[in-house]
């Protein structure tokens, strides 16, 4: 038997400004308002897999091998091999 997930409807208090821009953000990826909100607390449910990330990249950062040598130029950035 297969089971479906049960929705449940939330009535949220946000900003307009923030509400117009969201929705902005929304279009640009060809989502909707709801869709990008329900992906975004999806992912925060899943704190395992975000932490483990999160830590590997501190790593990789705090690695000295990985330190920037930076300031560079526009040119640098630009540059082709």
């Amino acid at each position: 038997m297969r089971t479906y997930p049960v929705f449940m409807n939330v009535t949220l208090s946000i900003e307009e400004r923030v509400v117009a821009e969201a929705r902005q953000v929304a279009a640009r990826r060809g989502t909707t308002l709801n869709q990008l909100i329900r992906d975004y607390l999806v992912d925060l449910t899943q704190p395992g897999e975000r932490e483990g990330v999160a830590a590997e990249l501190e790593a990789l950062w705090s690695a000295e091998e990985y330190r920037s040598t930076g300031p560079w130029t526009r040119e640098e950035l630009h540059e082709r091999s």
